[in-house]
């Protein structure tokens, strides 16, 4: 690949030339020899020009811009990376790739991007491609499952935590006599349930993501819920990441909406915690943090998500709740009253006297 210009034009010009061998790798990697189609992704179309008096297998294409040349140059890089992978029946993470070419693809969020231009182009999933996430999600309780060969028999110590595996096509053989199933959003929550024995005591299994989830966390979430027909439920910080955690298991999040049929968990039920528990447990105030502007912008911009309103109205009216009162705190804040009142008291409570609303929303 070539890239030519005419330094005394202005605007600045770049040709981008691909060779056969190019076009071929394209191709093989299921493009539909694709410089048409890699444009149309990257939404340049209009920047380019085309021409066809040049030798067989080789096509310019004139842009005005520098950073386009730099992101065809990046998916061209990966979709090769993709290309090997996949011809050798090799799996690698993300920061593999980065690694593979760190000088022209400057920092992960570039290999991410490109990863998902290739996934809209291909319509497939990011495990097609064979670039899989390092495990970063949990889980623990009244589980029993096969991975690969591997036994993870988490029933005989349900308060250890295993990594969720990366490779959730291979599970099978699932096993339980669980009731549901509770998301946390952070390990520290998910440690604090665990040094409290809350598996033992409330026949579940626990999952976190330790943050915004990965897609093995949503993946392995999802399996369980098709195969175990469990409820499920999620606990959050009360604050707009954690809200935004919560829509991310529920409906897919924004960045991978072309996943989100298979990734999102539509039985999701938001279990707290809500904006108005700290009035409802007597959180002292010292516990609440107030709003930043960044938060109330977010907060903001969530609120206009068409299916709040549409699919879960009490969770939107509890998100406003929040706006409105201009505090936040964190799942760890109901500590006060005891180390143990999370496990112990706030989870049970809840959960035996759940009210199944329109939206799934949970109220005690």
């Amino acid at each position: 690949m070539k890239v030519q210009g005419d330094r005394d034009k202005l605007p600045k010009e770049r040709d981008l030339h691909f060779s056969f061998d190019s076009q071929r790798t394209l191709e093989h990697a299921g493009t539909h020899y694709t410089s048409v189609a890699i444009l149309s992704v990257l939404q340049i179309r209009k920047y380019c020009l085309c021409s066809s008096d040049l030798p067989k297998g080789q096509q310019v294409l004139t842009l005005t811009r520098q950073c386009h040349a730099c992101r065809i140059d990046v998916l061209l890089r990966v979709l090769v990376i993709v290309q090997k992978l996949l011809q050798e029946n090799r799996h690698g993470s993300k920061r593999d790739i980065y690694y593979m070419h760190p000088s022209v693809f400057s920092e992960q969020s570039v290999v991410d991007r490109a990863i998902n231009d290739i996934c809209i182009l291909l319509q497939c999933s990011r495990h097609n491609l064979n670039v899989v996430s390092v495990g970063n999600g949990l889980v623990m309780g009244w589980l029993q499952f096969l991975e690969a060969g591997r036994k993870f028999d988490c029933i005989c110590s349900p308060t250890t935590a295993y990594t969720i595996p990366v490779h959730v096509e291979e599970v099978k053989d699932i096993v339980s006599v669980a009731k549901y199933i509770l998301i946390v959003e952070k390990e520290s929550v998910f440690q604090r349930l665990a040094n409290d024995k809350f598996c033992n005591a409330n026949r579940c299994i626990v999952i976190t993501g330790r943050g915004y989830p990965d897609i093995p966390t949503r993946r392995f979430l999802r399996l369980l819920v098709e195969k175990l027909c469990l409820p499920v439920y999620c606990l959050v910080d009360c604050d707009p990441y954690g809200f935004d955690i919560l829509t991310t298991y529920r409906f897919g999040s924004m960045q991978m909406a072309y996943d989100a049929k298979i990734l999102r968990v539509p039985e999701v039920q938001w279990l707290g915690a809500f904006p108005s528990d700290f009035e409802k447990y007597d959180l002292p105030q010292e516990c609440l943090l107030p709003l930043t502007a960044e938060d109330k912008r977010r907060t903001e911009t969530m609120l206009l998500r068409c299916y709040l309103e549409k699919e879960v109205p009490e969770w939107r009216l509890e998100l406003e709740l929040m706006l409105q009162k201009g505090v936040k705190f964190e799942i760890e804040a109901f500590s006060v009253h005891t180390l143990s009142f999370l496990s112990e008291q706030y989870i049970p409570s809840k959960i035996p006297k759940v009210e199944v609303l329109p939206g799934n929303n949970i109220k005690s």
